[in-house]
């Protein structure tokens, strides 16, 4: 496990594994806003299993970049809801890219008489990971 954090630069916090450089917490929240768009910043930090305040100090980040904007909820000021920006928008679609390219890059490079056999297990280890 140390070894796939490792090579896929999970270790590198401030860069996704597609290389980008945006912090991997930042391109997660920016793809779930862009998945749910409106979402509460409560319900963002459901998504991504942090603590709000971490959450928090991740829109702040998102928002100096103009990634994001924060709303008060009309019927509850208490609730804080997050949409992406235009800027918001063109920044996940350059991730998703660059994530699409690097990760069928490296299906590519596992011979194919493996690939079915490498995804059943890869999704038998997310399994027992959120079960965990």
């Amino acid at each position: 496990m140390v070894a796939l954090i490792r090579a896929l630069g999970l270790h590198q916090p401030e860069r996704t594994p597609c290389g980008q450089p945006v912090a991997v917490a930042e391109a997660h929240a920016l793809m779930e806003l862009a998945r749910e768009p409106g979402l509460s910043q409560s319900g963002l930090a459901s998504y991504l299993r942090l603590e709000k305040s971490t959450v928090s100090r991740i829109v702040t980040m998102l928002e100096r970049r103009s990634w994001v904007e924060r709303q008060r909820d009309g019927a509850d000021a208490r609730i804080v809801h997050v949409s992406l920006t235009a800027a918001g928008r063109e920044a996940v679609a350059t991730i998703a890219a660059a994530r699409e390219a690097k990760f069928a890059e490296i299906f590519a490079a596992i011979p194919e008489s493996k690939r079915e056999a490498l995804l059943d297990s890869l999704d038998t280890l997310m399994r027992v990971l959120r079960e965990a």
